[in-house]
């Protein structure tokens, strides 16, 4: 299968606009693609039910078009850590029935090019035993990792990095978001940036997102390359 799953350096490093962007890029390859956010808290209430601003951007996305159900089942109000969520709601999250879920969309839907998004980092929790590495670990996926470019991600890069392959799994690749423009305003201190996580994330970079003050996929596409995945 050609799927991947998407996961972060910390909350708001850039996941989906790099998720979008690069579902955007195989897209226009004519490749049919499948963006899927199983678990989201942090959605709006609207006349078809609760609806993620993320998930909808990974909808968006998908070609052939797909129900928001089956893009993401899993959505909670509050904008909070997910598992916070779930209790609250008086649902808890488990790693085997989101497994579950998954895997029935991925043998319904086929598609030539598939991301699944995670929630925040890597060791984000689904519960007081199970966190979101479990999916990834449960599905054998090649990990894409997004590196919120700002102070002190180097070292949440590096760390995240471990943890991928410390659960045994291939991190095919790296993508970094400009999160701060203050850390890409010295060009040369920037470039060295990314030449250290380049040097020591050992995997291929996907791209490298400028700060966009209205992002979206169409734009974030022009930053990213498929070619290495």
């Amino acid at each position: 299968m050609n799927v991947w799953f998407v996961t972060g350096t910390d909350t708001d490093a850039g996941k989906t606009l790099v998720t979008s962007g690069l579902l955007y890029a195989a897209k226009h390859q004519q490749l049919s693609t499948l963006g899927l956010k199983p678990i989201a808290s942090g959605s709006q209430a609207t006349p078809n039910g609760l609806r993620n601003s993320d998930a909808l951007a990974l909808q968006q996305q998908s070609v052939p078009p797909i129900d928001y159900a089956m893009v993401n089942p899993i959505a909670f109000a509050p904008a909070i850590a997910p598992h916070l969520a779930a209790l609250e709601a008086g649902q808890p999250l488990n790693a085997s029935t989101i497994i579950h879920l998954l895997r029935e969309t991925l043998t319904q839907t086929p598609r030539d090019f598939t991301l699944i998004e995670g929630a925040g980092g890597w060791r984000v929790p689904l519960n007081e035993q199970e966190d979101f590495a479990d999916l990834a670990i449960a599905l054998e996926l090649p990990v894409i990792l997004v590196v919120g470019l700002k102070l002190g991600c180097l070292n949440h890069a590096r760390l995240t990095a471990e943890a991928i392959r410390a659960d045994g799994l291939q991190l095919a690749g790296w993508a970094g978001s400009v999160v701060d423009p203050a850390f890409a305003a010295d060009a040369e201190r920037f470039e060295a940036n990314i030449a250290h996580l380049n040097a020591k994330l050992e995997t291929p970079c996907l791209g490298i997102i400028p700060h966009i003050d209205a992002p979206d996929a169409a734009t974030a596409h022009r930053y990213l390359s498929l070619e290495s995945l």
